[in-house]
């Protein structure tokens, strides 16, 4: 059961919102319910006897425009606004939105009417989804997907599956519900959980390679990384040791000093653990934040207005993570490099076998720097333009929509980097027969060899790489 309460959602609950195909188990809080209640009546107190923005006025540009607090003026911001285009939005993010959003609304500074929120909760309660459009949002709002919504609950749009009941609109519902980035944060949150697996995972593919390669030990060693003890170098050297089975003073490797993928593992691999768990901060925070513009205090007994709306914090840290992400997928590439050389191996040129000529998993190479190519791509900063839009009133965006879809775009390309280190390590220690008895990451090399096939035959390799991405859940928790 996930617990719906303005305070304690979780990262991994938005994960499991995206992943139930169906009716969610959720626990909504009665108290937050009737803080919000008391939110809604005070907004609706207020627009009697003083100027708030969206409910007494026109928005944007429309600010100074003076309207009737009245359902027909909020009917009309939900119809001028949900203007989605492009692609439907995937189910599962439409699903984490909706569960962020309710749980925003429940931190009751909102000033929405309590049946819009039983409405959105019953929605999200019963697995009913409304049909969003992909695009109409600049990391201001989303207003589009959320106006989309809006009108879905109200009866105007379709639903893609299920439905709810119809609820009217009561003044002041519209530009309440829309105030939000709930579709970025659930693509955001998506993306950032879904890198923070593959990182885990790509510890225990680093490490069979180590093995396969005959690492120096002396790149993880604890003094090393007690010299410039940065989090998240020492605790990818940590686990390097863990899974390596370094408890006292190693056996010397092969080499004096090894190639940087496996070197330089720790240094480059850091600054993404480091800025994957900053990400996850600052998400936490955002899928428990009141953004509404206006925000209603109870406490206060007023309207505040302000740019919570503005999502720099979701961007900035956003591009972080891919840029960082995108420097260790660059090692792995370079040691998939190594893993098809016999210098490092003493095995045939890329792990072949079979007649002279034989190409091994040559393949995987061009397949790995293709991907890292879109990983490149993915990883430019989203945050380096603007936007001026609205007759120049709003002349700044963060951009974390299309951050968080890069970031989507990355986890794509970096799980096929990572699967193609990860066959050819397989491959490697299957044919050097290397003895991982007494090793934690014999698991890892277990649990890869249960999928992938053992002929070393000239053959495609697409089912092998389809497998080894299906297995790196498994191995981020081993």
């Amino acid at each position: 059961m996930i617990r719906v309460d303005g305070r304690t959602l979780r990262c991994a609950d938005v994960v499991t919102a995206a992943r139930t195909g169906g009716p969610l188990d959720i626990d909504v809080s009665i108290a937050a319910l009737r803080a919000a209640e008391h939110a809604w009546k005070l907004a609706d107190e207020l627009s009697t006897r003083r100027v708030v923005y969206g409910r007494t006025t026109g928005v944007g540009a429309n600010k100074d425009d003076t309207v009737a607090h009245s359902t027909d003026h909020g009917l009309r911001l939900l119809r001028s606004h949900a203007g989605g285009s492009g692609d439907p939005m995937p189910n599962g993010q439409v699903r984490a939105m909706m569960l962020i959003r309710l749980n925003q609304l429940l931190t009751g500074r909102s000033g929405i009417s309590p049946e819009l929120i039983g409405a959105l909760a019953d929605a999200v309660r019963t697995g009913a989804l409304p049909l969003v459009h992909r695009l109409g949002a600049i990391g201001t709002g989303d207003l589009a997907p959320l106006a989309e919504t809006a009108l879905a609950l109200t009866g105007e749009r379709p639903w893609l599956t299920g439905h709810v009941p119809p609820v009217p609109v009561q003044a002041g519902d519209a530009l309440a519900f829309m105030s939000s980035n709930a579709a970025t944060l659930a693509e955001a949150t998506l993306a950032a959980m879904r890198l923070d697996t593959l990182t885990r995972a790509s510890h225990a593919i680093a490490a069979l390679t180590y093995v396969a390669l005959d690492g120096n030990p002396e790149a993880y060693a604890t003094p090393v990384h007690e010299a410039r003890p940065h989090a998240g170098q020492v605790a990818c050297a940590a686990e390097m040791r863990r899974l390596l089975g370094m408890h006292q003073t190693p056996k010397p490797g092969r080499r004096i000093q090894d190639p940087f993928g496996l070197r330089a593992f720790p240094q480059v691999q850091g600054p993404a653990l480091d800025a994957i768990h900053y990400l996850r901060d600052v998400l936490a925070v955002e899928i428990n934040a009141s953004t509404e513009n206006p925000m209603i205090s109870t406490a206060h007994g007023d309207a505040y207005h302000h740019a919570h709306f503005h999502t720099a914090y979701v961007s900035t840290a956003l591009d972080q993570a891919r840029a960082t992400v995108h420097q260790v997928a660059e090692l792995s590439v370079a040691r998939l490099g190594d893993l098809v050389e016999p210098e490092f191996t003493g095995l045939r040129p890329f792990l072949a076998a079979g007649p002279a000529g034989s190409s091994g998993v040559m393949i995987l190479e061009y397949v790995a720097h293709d991907a890292l190519t879109e990983l490149r791509q993915a990883a430019l900063p989203a945050t380096l333009g603007t936007a001026v839009v609205s007759r120049g009133i709003e002349d700044h965006a963060s951009f974390s929509t299309q951050a968080a879809r890069a970031a989507t775009a990355a986890c794509s390309a970096y799980q096929q980097v990572l699967a193609c280190e990860l066959v050819a390590a397989v491959r490697a220690l299957r044919m050097r027969e290397a003895d991982l008895v007494e090793l934690p990451v014999r698991d890892a090399f277990e649990t890869a060899s249960a999928v992938l096939e053992e002929s070393v035959e000239d053959r495609p390799l697409t089912g092998d790489i389809a497998a080894a991405v299906g297995v790196l859940d498994k191995l981020a928790r081993i």
